[in-house]
């Protein structure tokens, strides 16, 4: 009642009643609170508020000043606006970007000196004026892209299809490939940051992959800042499979569309001292294996055989299930909606001599067992997380836990778990999704041609 008599008053000076609104405005700034929009008040308002007021009614002010500002001021009531402004995101997801992800990439560990707690007042400023960025998820198997503000990617297509391997670094390729994204999406490139996954390729640590990993890098980079992108994000596949798991150390298992691909990550840096384990075979196998097994049954390859697909689970005691399965019908698959997905803990069942799912894991794990790396916890590799679309079977992640712990010695095996892909063919994407909303975003996780090496900067 006496902030409106207040203003009453002020209407009428026609030497300030351009300005009011301004003075109560709140500056567009990423650290602006509800107190300090008070804090703008005119002096001269404020003290003719006062004395408009008795001393009780002026006591009450001062308390709920003070409420307001301890309020204002704690975690708590931030904490709910974030989930209501991102409800698409769940608060857990945020919780761990904003905790364990604003470092950079790749990330650096929090030094002793940093609170354990920080200002959510700020990230909730801060994540408002992140701007949208462009996230590309492409790899040797099947293309995601989108905007980072959406739920999920707006589309997709087969990318060894379209543009062959775009794994080799030609610059040529590569350009057709993402100047076909920017137009399906309709975007100029020079308008918005770029998070873009880095194929999982040339994965050992001899000298001859390294040097192809940062031929690719480049090449990628060179390509996007000659299309004017202001700044570029470019993330290891697996490192982004991790992040959607909300885990920053762990294995990943990428099921790819030619490899099984066995990352090892520590604090979002893939260890390839310590071995990765590439198993000669991918999902290409296991759609193979189903089109063969429906043409032995005169079964028609349409729209039938993709409802089959997603109709395939792993068993998660093979020999068991195939006991069970004494009705075979000769016009339909039975047993073969379960031997696909056997085909990675037991690959001669497609006729092929490679190393099985739970044998690839274990050894990688052994290997990262051995080397004795020092932190705060021995356990960061025991956290398995699957990745890629065939990933995605039915009780995979059940029975490679299963495998594991049957295979591992039991120094090793406590304590293992198996994630399945946290958001299913779209998991990488949903990484990048978390990096590109953070309230750090672009800053130490972006890269401009400015930034870029001089000597990077090649000439094709």
């Amino acid at each position: 009642m006496n902030l409106r008599k207040v203003w009453g008053s002020v209407w009428k000076r026609s030497n300030r009643c351009k300005d009011w609104r301004k003075a109560i405005q709140a500056p567009k700034s990423s650290s602006i609170t509800i107190i300090s929009v008070f804090d703008q008040l005119p002096m001269d308002i404020v003290v003719e508020i006062l004395m408009r007021m008795e001393a009780r009614d002026a006591l009450k002010l001062s308390l709920t000043c003070k409420a307001l500002k301890r309020l204002a001021g704690g975690n708590r009531v931030w904490i709910f606006y974030l989930q209501c402004l991102h409800e698409e995101e769940s608060w857990d997801s945020i919780l761990f970007a904003e905790t364990s992800l604003r470092s950079g990439y790749p990330l650096r560990r929090m030094v002793s000196s940093e609170p354990e707690e920080f200002s959510f007042m700020s990230v909730y400023g801060q994540r408002a004026q992140v701007p949208d960025s462009i996230i590309i998820d492409g790899g040797s198997g099947f293309c995601k892209f989108g905007r980072s503000k959406n739920d999920s990617p707006s589309g997709r297509y087969v990318t060894f299809a379209e543009f062959g391997n775009i794994e080799s670094p030609i610059y040529a390729r590569l350009q057709h490939f993402f100047v076909t994204i920017f137009n399906r999406m309709q975007v100029k490139p020079s308008m918005q940051p770029v998070v873009v996954s880095l194929p999982l390729c040339h994965q050992d640590d001899t000298e001859s992959a390294k040097a192809s990993r940062r031929q690719l890098k480049t090449a990628i980079l060179n390509v996007l800042f000659d299309m004017n992108v202001p700044a570029v994000c470019a993330v290891n596949q697996a490192v982004l499979a991790l992040y959607a798991a909300q885990q920053t150390s762990g294995i990943v298992v990428n099921i790819g569309f030619q490899v099984i691909t066995i990352v090892p990550i520590l604090h979002g840096k893939v260890m390839r001292q310590v071995g990765v384990e590439v198993i000669g075979f991918g999902a290409s196998k296991l759609t193979g294996f189903l089109k063969e097994k429906m043409q032995e049954k005169n079964i028609t390859l349409s729209l039938l055989s993709v409802q089959t697909l997603k109709e395939c689970y792993v068993a998660l005691d093979y020999e068991a299930e195939l006991s069970r399965d004494a009705q075979e019908s000769a016009a339909t698959l039975s047993k073969e909606r379960f031997q696909i997905g056997e085909i990675l803990f037991q690959p001669r069942l497609a006729g092929m001599r490679a190393m099985g799912l739970q044998q690839g894991v274990a050894l990688c794990m052994d290997h990262c067992d051995a080397a004795g790396i020092t932190t705060g916890d021995g356990s960061w590799f025991k956290t398995v997380v699957l990745a890629g679309g065939s990933a995605s079977l039915p009780g995979l992640a059940e029975r490679l836990a299963k495998e594991l712990h049957d295979y591992l010695p039991s120094s090793i095996c406590n304590g293992v778990r198996v994630i399945p892909p946290p958001c299913g063919v779209d998991t990488a994407w949903h990484g990048a999704k978390l990096i590109s909303n953070l309230s750090t975003f672009p800053g130490p996780w972006c890269i401009t041609r400015k930034q870029l090496p001089r000597k990077s900067r090649l000439m094709w």
